[in-house]
Formats: structure tokens, C-alpha cells, sequence
């Protein structure tokens, strides 16, 4: 794609994340997190995660805001209808946290730090059609980096 389209198309990605984030603000409790999630065991490498499952739009839009902190092991996975470009921000999103944009084999496509607060866009390298936010550094600290892969939920082993 050419350099001013993938621009554009980033852009356009943008403005919806914060449309739908506009609107994920409107229906969700005002600094309320949300906390009665399915859960999902994960695994990276020798490393479990305990993943809450964000499936529907509203529990997607929501996703981590207003905790205050999150365990160690725990995360969110983000579980979207169909792989396609992704895109996250920290809206109202208190702790830091990467994001590890996954294929449908498991495979992390890419990783991105993400500041409290923010409305920095933070992107999916390929289309995907999930993202496993972890406390920042998690992934870093255990050197699980793009190319290594996940097992567990959707990619059973």
C-alpha cells in the first residue's frame, strides 16, 4: 500500500477506535471497571496467564479501563470476530500495558507499550484477530517477543 494510504487508512482506523471509545464511555459505568469476565487460561512458553475474555463490542470498547492494578499473571485477551488491522489506545486505561497483536495460529505478530491515558494509536503490524494486554514489561521480562507463540483458548495444542 502506498505510504499516503496506509496513512490515511491508520487515520481512519483512528477515528473509529475513538468513536467507539466515545461511546463505550456513554454505556459503561463512569470509573467502574469491569471484572466479571469469562476466563481463559493462556500459555507462553513455560509462562500460564489467567486472561480475561473480552468478546462482545461493549466488553471490547471497555476492556481494562479504570482498574487501578492488575495481577501479575493476569491479562485481558481481546477475541474479535474476523482477523483484521487492530488498533488500541488507553482511554481512562489507569496502568500501563503492552499489547500483543496475535494470529490465528497463536503467533505474536507485534507488541507495543502503551501509556496511562493516552490516545496514542497502537496498531496491528498484519490483520489479527486477537490482543492480549499484559501489565507492561511482562512480556519483555519472560523474552517473549513477536514471533513467539501462544497456546491455550482458541489455540489448543
Amino acid at each position: 500500500m502506498p505510504k499516503p494510504a496506509h496513512l490515511f487508512f491508520k487515520a481512519l482506523l483512528a477515528a473509529a477506535a475513538l468513536a467507539l471509545s466515545a461511546v463505550a464511555w456513554a454505556q459503561s459505568p463512569s470509573g467502574q471497571p469491569q471484572m466479571d469476565l469469562p476466563r481463559m487460561k493462556l500459555s507462553a512458553g513455560m509462562h500460564q496467564i489467567d486472561a480475561q475474555v473480552a468478546a462482545t463490542p461493549l466488553q471490547r470498547q471497555v476492556g481494562l479501563m479504570w482498574r487501578r492494578e492488575m495481577p501479575v499473571h493476569e491479562g485481558m485477551l481481546f477475541v474479535f470476530e474476523q482477523p483484521s488491522p487492530q488498533c488500541f489506545w488507553m482511554m481512562n486505561t489507569l496502568i500501563p500495558l503492552t499489547a500483543a497483536f496475535i494470529a490465528d495460529d497463536g503467533r505474536i505478530v507485534n507488541l507495543a507499550d502503551m501509556k496511562p491515558q493516552t490516545t496514542d494509536s497502537h496498531c496491528s503490524a498484519e490483520p489479527v484477530r486477537y490482543v492480549l494486554e499484559m501489565n507492561q514489561g511482562w512480556f519483555a521480562k519472560r523474552g517473549i517477543a513477536a514471533g513467539s507463540k501462544l497456546s491455550g483458548g482458541p489455540w489448543r495444542r
